[in-house]
């Protein structure tokens, strides 16, 4: 089974055979690409309907799709993009840990300046200094490193949560395209340090995500993580702050070559003053520091602000094309005709930017279904692990193996996109090491490594555990802690303001006693019910394969699965191999995951 064996070729060539087409598509078929009419009902079946759950939520089990299925193609678009008609009351709030205590408001930006606050305040992070002895400063700097650490799980906490929502969610629209602005209007708590900030873009992008997409610039502007992401808390009068106007040109509307320097620095004085409430975390303007001179912007004078910046730039026919090329390569494929995003676009800003308006048209069209469209796109982490707990129909999204590290591993850590401009996708979802880290995910969810139970929380290293396993057992840091240090630092601590190697070991273990544990569970797969009913290894390769695939595999790889199940049942019948068959059954669904066709969507 050399293809199966997960290697750059082999999904590169397995990309190259979905966007060309192969022998088995139908002439008519590979006539719709570019051809933005409609699908007639008469073309809708399972594996259109397969391909809508895919790239407009992250696939699902046969029923999921049998249930799209039945439906008219009008009638299953209209079910994912109306989600409001759909409930979702299952899902749960995020449960949130309590990491912020009274008087601490927000995570200062370093350690320096908790110090400067402390020193002008006598107090810091609702921690005051002590009035005399050793270190006066200590009980500061411990309440930084405290918050530092508990936010950094905290954050970790909210992936888990959010993935956990992907999976279970009945609007995997909502989702998927919250995840495409995640992507787009790229905040990371590296810098936002608080993990309520990014909760509230999360929720925005739920809310508004759909469109109009004014009503989405205005709130990512007043965002409070964007705010702090891009230095809002620097743009002021006399002294402008480009980082946000230059990105919400280029990176969030315009795209470059469509504004000028100019533009930029007129856009940052609009923006001025724009910043947020650190008590309440809602967006406030500070009047002083507004520039309320005239500005000269895309071509047009007068006094604006940063909403009227937002306006002028929805005139550009450039922010309809820009957003519309994103929009279409990320739901249907790389390499679209340009004549049909400029026709997509057209109808996008004369619809006034409504993004369902233009996911519905995406959506219905022969284009969408053409088969260069179909199978070609490779998965990124979050839709990979996402999808494969939704195909193989988990009632829960397990501890084992970790949804925050497992992605992460793959390339794709939320909220922390690699910079402003968010993850590269596609091709560059492929490395020699990523490609380890997705065999390596198949098989720690299908096998789970027993030694990932060791601790509470697979985030925590033995060190960390160690030190937690110290103050649960009330021991007190002394001399012999900092054995090994040199002498520069033992001279140093005996009339220093405050010790960083007791402040880092008591924000590492007060987080660990703060934050809520993460689960450590192993997934509760059922593999026999996934094969119920069916008599023979063809059978029940030919199942999980349409299951798990959106491309067939190769009739040589297809009897390579066969031969491997067949061996395993060493002539037995699956109904008397039923006491022993779940390990080979999970060896082949492994065997699935890890071919090439199976990274793509």
């Amino acid at each position: 089974m050399t293809r199966t064996f997960l290697t750059v070729a082999a999904i590169l060539g397995a990309v190259a055979i979905a966007t060309t087409g192969n022998a088995g598509d139908r002439a008519e078929d590979t006539q719709w690409e570019g051809d933005l009419a409609p699908i007639p009902a008469a073309e809708w079946n399972y594996e259109r309907a397969a391909h809508l759950l895919e790239r407009a939520g992250f696939g699902g089990t046969p029923e999921d799709v049998a249930r799209l299925a039945a439906l008219s193609p009008e009638d299953a678009v209209s079910f994912l993009i109306d989600w409001e008609q759909v409930s979702n009351d299952h899902l749960q709030e995020f449960d949130h840990s309590g990491i912020f205590r009274t008087g601490m408001i927000e995570v200062p930006r370093s350690r320096a300046q908790a110090v400067r606050d402390a020193r002008q305040d006598g107090e810091a992070l609702g921690v005051k200094i002590k009035p005399g002895g050793s270190r006066p400063l200590q009980p500061v700097v411990n309440a930084f490193f405290y918050i530092l650490n508990a936010d950094r799980l905290e954050i970790r906490r909210l992936s888990r949560w959010w993935g956990e929502r992907m999976v279970f969610t009945e609007r995997p629209l909502q989702e998927k395209l919250a995840l495409f602005w995640h992507g787009h209007f790229a905040t990371g708590n590296v810098k936002v340090r608080d993990y309520r900030k990014m909760l509230q873009q999360l929720e925005l992008f739920h809310a508004k995500g759909k469109g109009p997409l004014r009503d989405l610039l205005r709130g990512i502007a007043t965002d409070p993580a964007m705010l702090v992401y891009l230095d809002a808390g620097q743009n002021v009068k006399g002294n402008p702050n480009e980082n946000f106007a230059r990105e919400i040109l280029e990176l969030f509307t315009l795209g470059p070559g469509n504004y000028t320097e100019k533009d930029i620095r007129e856009a940052a004085r609009a923006f001025t003053g724009w910043t947020h409430d650190p008590h309440t975390l809602a967006f406030v303007i500070d009047a002083d520091q507004h520039d309320t001179d005239a500005k000269t912007f895309l071509g047009h004078a007068g006094n604006f602000d940063g909403y009227d910046i937002i306006d002028l730039i929805l005139q550009e026919p450039a922010t309809a094309r820009f957003l519309t090329g994103k929009l279409y390569r990320y739901f249907v494929r790389d390499d679209g005709d340009e004549t049909v995003i400029d026709a997509l676009a057209e109808q996008y800003r004369a619809s006034g930017y409504d993004t369902a308006g233009l996911l519905r048209t995406i959506f219905l069209s022969r284009d969408f279904y053409a088969p260069a469209s179909v199978a070609g796109q490779i998965k990124s982490p979050v839709q990979m692990v996402v999808g494969t707990y939704r195909k193989l129909g988990l009632a829960d999204v397990p501890g084992v193996p970790d949804f925050h590290v497992a992605t992460e591993r793959l390339g794709q850590r939320l909220f922390e996109p690699p910079n402003v401009a968010g993850w590269a996708g596609g091709r560059a979802w492929i490395t020699s090491a990523t490609l380890l880290e997705r065999g390596n995910f198949g098989r720690q969810l299908l096998f789970p490594d027993m030694f990932a139970f060791r601790s509470p929380d697979p985030l925590y290293s033995d060190t960390l555990v160690q030190v937690g396993a110290k103050v649960a057992a009330g021991a007190e840091i002394t001399q012999a802690t900092v054995q090994g240090e040199s002498m520069a630092m033992e001279m140093a601590a005996s009339d220093e303001a405050y010790n960083t190697r007791y402040a880092s070991w008591h924000g590492h273990s007060e987080a660990m006693r703060i934050v809520k544990p993460a689960k450590n569970d192993a997934a509760q797969l059922d593999v026999l019910a996934l094969v119920n009913g069916l008599e023979t290894a063809e059978e029940v390769v030919d199942s999980l394969c349409r299951r798990l695939l959106r491309r067939p595999l190769a009739e040589t790889d297809r009897q390579a699965l066969v031969q491997f199940l067949d061996e395993q049942l060493a002539g037995a019948s699956l109904a008397d191999a039923a006491s022993w068959i779940r390990e080979p059954l999970r060896l082949l669904v492994h065997l699935v995951l890890s071919t090439p066709e199976y990274q793509l969507s």
